[in-house]
């Protein structure tokens, strides 16, 4: 048993979205066989993503009746280097997005990261909404966080996730009234300065619009996915296509659209009303040949669990939960997806050289 043989072994494992076998795709970074074992490098850049942990799982099996112990590990090129990284050991910087306010993102964010979170997955939470930072009341984290010696802010940490956000820094109900600089300074600061450690995804929840505090993430932060949230209704839709356009000139890759306050389930008769319309979500997805990432319905429960601080997505019985699960899992594979596709067109690219 050799290398060679290992690599064929591995042409047996296949990539459900790319198509072919892991192999063929460039996905396999290194193989190396020492003192009884066999340590396999895969350009897998999700973790906990379901599709990249069944890939995992596929080799493992693929080499599981050879007498030797199987590890492997994962790394991709995520084509920033480490010096110019404000987050080095941040894997994945997702960014929670929609065109106008009122349409729930800060409620996608909280239940991804904490779907993630669910997931298995290091997650840091950062609240961007500099204006109205709503993330620490939907998380009943009303602690503050704490500072090193060396003047490092350690972040406050609630369902397994690490939490920063504005309102930590200033009084409960004092207004954040800053111009476009100072919004940039703060942001600034607030990832080089606090301790976020490593995690395997960073879901920012940014503030509505296309503004200063998207301008400055995406020249600032590699963003390696976004997640777009509108409601059924055109005007929203209307707004959620500039955010696309906004994500499309500066290069990044959307994850997927979120509908959020689709169709409400009366709780007394079961009657579904359209409230907000129906679909538009799907059929803007479909329009612009982007994801589509699920739909949330226009549910009290969500309500009650932003105001009470006990995000939906961890109530395992709740069928509205499942919804935001859903859309976690989905994020996360979405997101395997962007980074397994550059490595096997990258490898492409250099074998044509």
């Amino acid at each position: 048993m050799n290398e060679d043989d290992v690599r064929e072994r591995l042409r047996t494992v296949e990539d459900p979205d790319l198509g072919d076998d892991i192999v063929s795709l460039g996905l396999v970074n290194s193989i190396e066989m020492a003192d009884g074992e066999i340590h396999v490098d895969l350009a897998l850049g999700a973790p906990y993503s379901p599709t990249e942990t069944d890939i995992a799982n596929e080799v493992r099996e693929a080499l599981s009746d050879l007498d030797r112990e199987i590890a492997l590990s994962a790394s991709v090129d995520r084509g920033v280097s480490e010096e110019e990284d404000p987050l080095p050991n941040v894997k994945n910087v997702i960014a929670v997005a929609s065109g106008k306010g009122g349409v729930g993102k800060s409620t996608i964010a909280v239940n991804l990261a904490a779907g993630l979170s669910r997931l298995g997955a290091r997650v840091g939470l950062f609240d961007a909404d500099v204006y109205g930072p709503n993330v620490p009341r939907m998380l009943d984290a009303d602690e503050s966080p704490q500072a090193t010696e060396d003047e490092q802010i350690i972040p406050v940490e609630k369902y397994g996730m690490k939490l920063m956000s504005m309102d930590f820094l200033v009084g409960k109900d004092d207004p954040v009234i800053f111009r476009g600089p100072m919004v940039d300074n703060v942001l600034t600061q607030l990832w080089n300065d606090v301790r976020w450690g490593t995690l395997d995804y960073m879901v920012v929840d940014l503030p509505p619009g296309t503004g200063d505090t998207q301008l400055t993430m995406l020249q600032r932060v590699p963003v390696s996915g976004a997640v777009i949230v509108t409601t059924p209704q055109e005007v929203a839709l209307d707004d959620a296509r500039k955010g696309l356009r906004m994500f499309g000139r500066h290069e990044t890759p959307v994850l997927g659209i979120v509908e959020n306050m689709s169709t409400f389930v009366c709780p007394d008769c079961g009657g579904e009303h359209d409230i907000f319309g129906s679909g538009g979500g799907r059929e803007f997805a479909d329009e612009t040949d982007m994801p589509f990432l699920g739909e949330v319905p226009l549910d009290p429960g969500v309500r009650e669990g932003g105001d009470s601080g006990q995000p939906l997505v961890l109530d395992e019985d709740d069928e509205t939960g499942d919804a935001f699960r859903n859309i976690a899992g989905r994020a996360a594979n979405m997101q395997g997806i962007v980074h397994r596709r550059r490595q096997s067109e990258r490898q492409s690219g250099q074998a044509e050289q």
